[in-house]
């Protein structure tokens, strides 16, 4: 008899144990499975063979496994296999697919659906953004700039590419020109514009891959040609960065059919304008603090990242909009060809691309968003919340001193009878009703909180700075679009070619440095030690260092901060021992390193600001009372010189960054003054010198470090008794346990060896969060390739009382010789006319500043003096050749072959040679030993490596990475 009810239902008995979880949880599970796995997994039952063939799936398996271009073969399982080396196989894998009854998903056949949907009812246009055709600056700047969003006509007239941005006309000038993709990965994919073009072609992804692409213009330069920024956008705070130094700003971009970009804000609250040329796309935006239904918004409350989890474009046009009452829907217009949207600052927006579209955009810094750009940099993490989703962000103590203290604004967005009921809006799952009253109660409760007093002002968003925190230490956002170092020398730049805006920076400088403390204490200090009261033009800390500093007419002055107090006071502490042996060993070195005027220890004391001299020995009253002082120091000596900065290193190593700069939050600041030099920084000058420049330039490196490592250290002994019960720790498990630490070694290379050992044991995951560009597959064998006890690396023999003597010798180390750390003047003037010269020279900083590279036409440079002996330390002199040659020489062999040639000092003592032939063939190689040290150095001098030699992105092994790098040094010859 024939079953009247229909075929029976396959899947619980084809999924057995695994029937309990939903289809879009299984699904996800088996995006974390290899090829060969999903291949194995669909010979298990029918609906595994069913949820093993989705195109999704192995979308998903290809992108996550690829790293660079990619050519599309028809489907995503082709590609897939044909990456896997599986070509010859691949026809039968992919034929035709097995069909299946009694078994239906919700979840496959709506994300099935999106596939293969088409967008022509999506063309209406009932939006409600305003049209202007092209309006004045003026009437721009009062009606929209930083309020709202408007569609722009006529700014795109005359471009070229209004005629030339065509699928037909890009694909015959750009085939063979390699883009960058856009795609929910890590990974950095490119394809051939000629095989993008092919993908949309023949592509059903519900969310297809498009050209999202930075650089677009070093790739394709003629692109630049087609069009200009438009004079409504003109002013970007960005220009006076060189090209190199600011984040990305400028964006190709090119879709399909269904593709576009989830809901988002853009990057550090910049604002945007994007022309389209090509195409329609369909636009939804909210204003800032309204996050859109379906979104989540994470914030780091370590070090302030936001992380947004949304649908895809797609997906929240079919799913979510018609949930939406009218009161809750977002602003929203249909683009046309040639139209220019303004995007202001911190307003969410969605794109979805209703056919082929071809497009430029770029995101801007002005007057209006400044302070909100500022604002997005400055450390904390409560702030960075509310400025993307409003009151969402604040937990019940916090929305309740909202409503207490702070005035709302209430044009038009208050709202009575508010109670908040979650933190966050919630994704609703697969299968909910999207009629129940909890929905609807949820679309409501998001909309009121965002009406409860959020308003985008600056001064009620800065009330939710986390005032206790300092920039210097704080730990900064992967998420945002400049680095900590970066961001400072903006600001300076701005600060010298922006004169006229200087009351603008100045605020910004206060929210994003706390620059106001900061020349508090430069003040303090001034006065103290009857230095001229700062200028307006010194009234911002400069360049790219860890530290405040201060350029001021004839010093420098420099706060230590960096790292919290306890690393501060060693060193500053260190430095000043480094001085004072300098001195009396009357080294010629100490002809090149600015002359310390003054030093000592600032503090906050019932409000009042106090300073204490100090010239590193003995102990400050002040210090004393600190906690981070095990035992009192002896007096006199360098309680906090070179030798207990060691331990404290050691100790370190071994703690979170969270630990060790948990006292960093003090009102304790050490300071030093230098003479001033006349000139300018290397950094300033790189792209002006001459060849014969740079050559001179790393002989002098190679002299000052032959004069740095003969120094003479200073006895071990001084202040064991202060630092030995810091030794009294080591690292297990990510753990700090009490437990003697002992080896055989010299004191003297003890600690510098235990330190390298700490920094090791977690060095795969340490990489693993550096990430792109080092290759993953180089990650995987890092722990194979270091040593496993860095003791290796220092040749050491045993003498006649089972010592162990070490072949390689010890000296002090720099550490931080970098383009900003070594200064230049002028050379080729006589007497009566450097002076002058040097004027000139300086005159020509604003031009710099503003993005000229104009600098003494006509005059040469010379390095005169090297800065910032902060970071010294003591152990193996190879360590000094890393930062000059990957910053200062950027990989360049013959300066590097200069300076060794200038070094003149053996880098293996000649003890070892009889004994060479005993040691493995790697630890014999000083090219393997300056890798190890980048491998676990404290930076991620790892990142420069593989950025400077892109090909050994697809290096095989660390051997390949180590001898391309520093091939060099094995045949220097102070190697036996």
């Amino acid at each position: 008899m024939e079953n009247s009810e229909g075929p029976r239902d396959r899947r619980p008995a084809a999924l057995g144990d695994l029937r309990v979880l939903p289809d879009e949880l299984v699904c996800a599970v088996l995006e974390y499975l290899t090829p060969r796995d999903i291949a194995r997994l669909s010979c298990v039952s029918s609906v595994m063979y069913i949820l093993s063939n989705e195109e999704p799936l192995w979308m998903s398996l290809c992108l996550r496994r690829l790293n660079g271009p990619i050519q599309y073969k028809g489907s995503w399982k082709k590609t897939t296999l044909h990456l896997e080396n599986l070509v010859g196989e691949s026809d039968q894998l992919c034929g035709k697919q097995l069909r299946f009854d009694g078994f239906g998903s919700w979840f496959l056949y709506k994300r099935l659906y999106r596939s293969y949907t088409t967008l022509d009812g999506f063309h209406f246009d009932k939006g409600n953004v305003d049209r202007k055709r092209n309006p004045s600056l003026e009437e721009f700047n009062c009606e929209y700039d930083g309020k709202k969003p408007v569609l722009l006509n006529g700014l795109a007239d005359t471009w070229p590419a209004k005629h030339t941005w065509t699928t037909d006309q890009l694909l015959m000038n750009y085939g063979d020109t390699s883009f960058k993709i856009s795609q929910r990965s890590s990974r950095k994919i490119s394809m051939k514009f000629k095989d993008y073009v092919s993908y949309m072609k023949l592509q059903h992804d519900e969310d297809p891959l498009y050209i999202f692409d930075d650089k677009f213009g070093e790739v394709a330069p003629g692109l630049l040609k087609d069009y200009n920024v438009p004079h409504l956008f003109e002013e970007d705070f960005f220009d006076v960065l060189d090209r190199d130094q600011r984040p990305p700003f400028r964006w190709l971009i090119i879709g399909p059919e269904r593709s576009g970009a989830s809901w988002h804000v853009d990057p550090a609250l910049t604002s945007a304008w994007n022309t389209l040329l090509c195409g329609h796309k369909r636009w939804a935006l909210y204003p800032p603090g309204r996050v859109p239904l379906g979104v989540t918004v994470h914030v780091n409350e370590e070090d302030g990242d936001v992380n947004i989890e949304a649908p895809t474009s797609l997906q929240w046009w079919l799913d979510f909009y018609p949930l939406l009452a009218d009161e809750d829907k977002p602003i929203e217009c249909t683009q046309l060809p040639g139209e220019t949207i303004y995007v202001p600052s911190g307003w969410w927006h969605c794109v979805l691309n209703l056919e082929t579209t071809i497009a430029v955009t770029q995101n801007f810094v002005n007057s209006r968003n400044f302070e909100f750009v500022c604002l997005d940099m400055a450390p904390g993490y409560r702030h960075k919340g509310v400025c993307r989703a409003g009151l969402l962000a604040l937990d019940d103590n916090d929305l309740e001193d909202v409503k207490n203290n702070i005035p709302y604004d209430n044009h038009d967005l208050s709202c009575s009878n508010h109670s908040r009921k979650e933190k966050r809006p919630r994704i609703f799952e697969p299968g909910e009703d999207p009629k129940c009253d909890k929905m609807e109660n949820v679309v409501s409760t998001n909309y009121n909180l965002w009406k409860n007093g959020f308003s985008y002002d600056i001064n009620f968003l800065t009330m939710f700075l986390d005032k206790e925190r300092d920039h210097y230490n704080s730990p900064w956002s992967s998420g945002n679009s400049m680095g900590q170092r970066e961001m400072r020398e903006w600001l300076y730049r701005l600060w010298v070619g922006k004169p006229g805006m200087r009351d603008l920076i100045w605020k910004g400088a206060c929210t994003a440095l706390d620059a106001g403390r900061w020349l508090e204490c430069m003040v303090e200090i001034c006065a103290f030690h009857n230095l001229p009261s700062p200028t307006e033009f010194e009234r911002l800390p400069v360049g790219t260092g860890s530290n405040p500093v201060y350029l001021m007419s004839n010093c420098v002055l420099k706060i230590f901060v960096e790292g919290g107090l306890e690393a501060s006071v060693y060193g500053l502490g260190t430095e000043l021992e480094f001085h004072n042996l300098l001195s009396k060993a009357n080294s010629p070195l100490q002809n090149h390193i600015p002359e310390v005027l003054g030093s000592g220890i600032l503090y906050l004391e019932n409000g009042s600001y106090k300073i204490v001299p100090w010239d590193g020995s003995g102990v400050p009253d002040v210090i004393s009372r600190c906690d981070f002082l095990l035992e009192k120091c002896k007096v006199g000596g360098f309680p906090f010189g070179i030798w207990s900065k060691q331990q404290y290193e050691y100790k370190k190593a071994g703690l979170s960054t969270t630990s060790v700069n948990s006292i960093g939050c003090t009102k304790i600041w050490p300071y030093m003054i230098t003479r001033r030099c006349e000139g300018k920084i290397f950094a300033q000058l790189r792209n002006t010198l001459e060849w014969e420049e740079e050559l001179h330039l790393a002989s002098f490196l190679g002299e000052q470090l032959h004069h740095l490592h003969l120094l003479s250290l200073p006895p071990h002994s001084s202040n064991s008794s202060y630092i030995e019960p810091a030794l009294e720790f080591h690292h297990t498990n990510g753990c700090i346990e009490a437990a003697p630490d002992k080896s055989n070694l010299p004191a003297e290379w003890d600690v510098f060896v235990k330190t390298l050992n700490r920094k090791k044991n977690d060095v795969s995951s340490r990489l693993t969060k550096w990430g792109d560009p080092i290759p993953s597959t180089l990650i995987e064998k890092v722990d194979e390739y270091i040593p496993d006890n860095f003791a290796k690396l220092l040749y050491t023999l045993e003498d006649e009382n089972d010592r162990r003597r070490v072949c390689k010798p010890i000296s002090w180390i720099h550490s931080d010789i970098m383009d900003d750390n070594i200064h230049m003047e002028l050379c080729g003037c006589n007497n009566s006319s450097l002076s002058e010269a040097l004027k000139d020279a300086n005159s020509v900083c604003d031009s710099y500043m503003n993005g000229s590279n104009d600098t003494s036409v006509g005059k040469s440079w010379r390095p005169s003096h090297l800065l910032d002996f902060s970071d010294l330390s003591i152990g193996d002199p190879v360590y000094d050749l890393i930062p000059i040659y990957l910053d200062v020489f950027r990989g360049d062999p013959r300066l590097f072959k200069q300076l060794l040639e200038s070094y003149k000092l053996p880098l293996v003592r000649s003890l070892y040679q009889d004994k060479s032939a005993e040691v493995g063939d790697k630890f014999g190689r000083l090219s393997y030993h300056a890798m190890c040290y980048c491998i676990v150095h404290d930076e991620n001098i790892l990142g420069a490596i593989f950025s400077i030699w892109d090909e050994l992105k697809a290096a095989k092994s660390w051997e390949e990475v180590e001898l391309t790098v520093w091939g060099d040094l094995n045949n220097y010859k102070g190697f036996p």
